[in-house]
């Protein structure tokens, strides 16, 4: 599965305080889009966005229990950079590997509704440089026959 020729897709909601609200992601490899499976966003609703950038890989993998699931565990690693790149792009920071020429906001959308004021965020991520190291789905598959 780990594909490094496609980018992934993030939308962000943030509060009026600038807090996550929600975000949703989607990468598409192989002809087929993945779907980070929403335990991340959960997990970072209603963290500031200095927060998120703070947050440890290995740190989630052992929260969200993803230790003896390596597809898992690769997903949340592509979701969660898209995310710090986008969170450090919409601020304009630099964090350690983030690569700006990667992060491009399509979009953003502030909506100031008395009852619902919040900022959306639509950004597309080439993939990162490295990779974890998790066998593609075609060498996957040959070992399964």
């Amino acid at each position: 599965m780990p594909c490094n020729d496609s980018s992934s897709g993030l939308n962000i909601r943030l509060d009026h305080n600038e807090r996550l609200v929600q975000f949703d992601f989607a990468k598409i490899t192989c002809s087929s889009e993945i779907d980070g499976d929403k335990r991340l966003s959960r997990f970072c609703a209603g963290r500031t966005l200095d927060e998120i950038l703070d947050l440890d890989f290995r740190m989630l993998v052992s929260f969200l229990d993803l230790n003896d699931d390596e597809e898992a565990q690769f997903i949340l690693y592509v979701e969660l950079d898209a995310l710090k790149s986008a969170v450090a792009q919409y601020l304009g920071v630099e964090y350690p590997g983030f690569d700006a020429q990667r992060c491009k906001v399509s979009s953003i959308e502030h909506t100031d509704e008395h009852t619902d004021e919040h900022t959306d965020i639509a950004i597309v991520i080439l993939p990162p440089k490295e990779l974890p190291r998790i066998l593609p789905c075609s060498l996957s598959d040959q070992n399964q026959k």
